[in-house]
């Protein structure tokens, strides 16, 4: 009886990564089905909106005085942007503040360090205090480790104004610093499949997607009519944005302009990073799923939520499913025929997943040849394999609903 539940447990954790594979299969579908898009940047109107730059900080001495300057050179009219440099730190970042906030504005710039008592609510209490002091219409968002170009405004916020329904407009991210070693390179192309594959197929098809916390802009009537920022989980983005669509509203995404960040050099900051994502995700599930199967939503944006919600369960699926597998070896006393099936089965779909996400997005971004790509692409499986062992049981108690700390990743400046 134990051992029939042993194999049970095994076949549902297989189930439940096929569910997941088909998420990306259907990704993967849709990239080669939809036509080719012709992104043309739609004509600003004579009278410009006031835009709001929100820049939350805590404790990022080596990339706060770059981004600051990066906010101040965008393009837009002087009486219509203020920046708010919304610092939590505790360290000698808040001093570097002071300077780079003065030197905007002796030059004309309106910019203001914003200091709060403490750092209730994280990000989220932050972007939410910046909000009450201004009420400009539209609001950019930018980490402190991202540097926009100066004409990016002006092309994000054409788009913007072009979709009267839009909540946001979220721009795709390069990284300064994907070259630095074999980390880097692993991340770029798994990030390089999020944004020129996933974020683009559903968008393209009408179908809730995400805001990566940076690089975007929101229209602050439909971060009102949502319920404003809630720290209530570790993915604030995420569950703004699914508010904001249950509420009517939409994105836009863009592959141009970019904005350009930094991925974590070290594979403890890319753990921890992932971690506080993973457990992101799990929380804004338990807490939308529900309102998002009730909603009024197609059945393909209810089912590419809720896998792409679900997403991050493949880690502590993996290790159950691995360990149920050894004992259920050892119980028979050889590999049953319907797993030998089962494994070979998951091997090729998880093959066609990982080279039609990645293969497609590197080439659509020229990243280089195929050998390039064949040893960058043969590292993400260990990063998974890393990332299931080290994030299993925080995923598992996100889900029975623990709450954790946020934790920053460090930045370098590269």
């Amino acid at each position: 009886m134990l051992l029939a539940l042993i194999d049970l447990v095994v076949l549902l954790c297989l189930a439940a990564q096929f569910a997941i594979a088909g998420y990306f299969l259907y990704l993967i579908y849709w990239l080669f089905e939809l036509p080719p898009t012709r992104q043309e940047t739609p004509a600003l109107p004579d009278e410009l909106p006031r835009v709001l730059i929100q820049i939350p900080v805590y404790n990022e001495p080596l990339v706060v005085e770059r981004v600051m300057a990066a906010a101040g050179a965008l393009d837009w009219p002087r009486d219509r942007l203020t920046i708010q440099l919304l610092d939590d730190s505790t360290d000698i970042t808040s001093d570097i503040a002071v300077h780079a906030v003065t030197r905007l504005r002796r030059d004309g710039v309106d910019a203001h360090h914003v200091r709060r008592v403490d750092r209730g609510g994280f990000k989220a209490g932050a972007l939410a205090a910046g909000l009450e002091l201004d009420d400009a219409p539209y609001v950019a968002v930018f980490d402190a480790d991202f540097v926009p170009p100066p004409g990016w405004l002006r092309q994000a916020m054409a788009a913007m104004l072009a979709e009267p329904r839009a909540a946001f407009v979220q721009t795709r991210i390069e990284w300064g610093n994907g070259e630095t070693n074999w980390l880097t390179r692993a991340q770029r192309l798994m990030q390089d499949a999020h944004f020129a594959v996933e974020q683009d197929v559903r968008a393209r098809r009408g179908v809730p997607f995400q805001f990566n916390g940076t690089g975007g802009i929101w229209r602050r009537a439909a971060v009102e009519q949502a319920g404003g920022w809630s720290h209530d989980t570790l993915s604030e983005d995420l569950d703004l944005v699914l508010r904001t669509y249950l509420e009517g509203w939409t994105g836009v995404f863009l592959m141009e302009p970019h904005v350009v960040g930094e991925l974590p050099q070290k594979v403890e900051d890319f753990g921890a990073q992932q971690s506080r994502w993973s457990k992101g995700f799990v929380q804004v599930a338990r807490k939308l799923l529900g309102p998002i199967w009730r909603s009024s939503w197609s059945g393909e944006a209810k089912f590419t939520t809720t896998v792409a919600l679900g997403q991050q369960l493949i880690f502590p699926l993996l290790v159950v499913g691995i360990v149920a597998l050894a004992i259920s070896i050892l119980g028979h006393g050889r590999l049953l025929g319907l797993f030998r099936f089962g494994l070979w089965l998951w091997l090729i779909t998880m093959l066609a997943v990982l080279i039609g996400m990645t293969w497609g997005a590197y080439r659509r971004l020229e990243r280089g040849g195929l050998a390039r790509y064949l040893v960058t692409a043969a590292s993400v499986p260990a990063l998974i394999v890393y990332l299931a062992v080290a994030n299993a049981s925080a995923i598992v108690g996100a889900g029975l609903g623990r709450k954790t700390e946020f934790n920053r990743t460090p930045k370098t400046g590269s």
